[in-house]
């Protein structure tokens, strides 16, 4: 049997997230599948899969982006369909906090915050802690809670955080998220 490919989910797919998660795969290796990306997300689960299989370098990174819209969106939906397939293996996630009006929120394993630092709080689309302990608030994590998926890491808006996590300066907050990824749930 084939080894499943190792797979990072991104729940944003917007502008800036495209241009860091493909800056960051150059960086650190991988390949992103940024042209598949959308706010909102329009591929199918089949387009996604077969980018994946077809993927040459590893980790593959797929971003997923529900705009917004309540209840599972088409995100959400390839998030699913990835996790129920055996020649994926999600390795690990990174939660965007985003200013919901839904309330959709997902469990994490750890977040860092706009300056870099791990912490136990939620984190606000800014990167800024919140008072609450252990979960964050976002439109397209709410099937995070439903999967297997042993590292999830929660920021806030890739490539933004007032501008901590720009490109420029390196998107130092994301790649620490990538590496936490790789480093914890990568060799399982």
């Amino acid at each position: 049997m084939v080894r499943p490919k190792k797979v990072i989910i991104i729940t944003d797919g917007d502008e800036y997230a495209k241009k860091t998660i493909d800056y960051l795969s150059r960086e650190i290796g991988g390949t992103c599948l940024s042209y598949l990306s959308d706010n909102p997300t329009h591929v199918t689960e089949n387009q996604v899969t077969e980018a994946i299989m077809a993927a040459e370098e590893e980790p593959v990174y797929v971003l997923i982006d529900d705009g917004g819209a309540p209840g599972p969106g088409a995100g959400e939906k390839i998030l699913l369909a990835l996790a129920a397939n055996e020649k994926v293996q999600i390795i690990g996630a990174i939660a965007v906090a985003s200013h919901t009006k839904n309330a959709e929120w997902t469990r994490f394993t750890l977040a860092i915050d706009q300056d870099g630092e791990l912490t136990s709080y939620g984190i606000s689309k800014e990167g800024i802690p919140i008072p609450e302990i252990g979960r964050i608030n976002g439109d397209t994590i709410y099937a995070l809670d439903q999967v297997d998926i042993p590292v999830v890491v929660a920021i806030g808006d890739i490539g933004k955080m007032q501008g901590k996590d720009d490109v420029k300066v390196g998107s130092p907050i994301t790649r620490k998220a990538i590496e936490i990824i790789l480093e914890r749930g990568g060799n399982r």
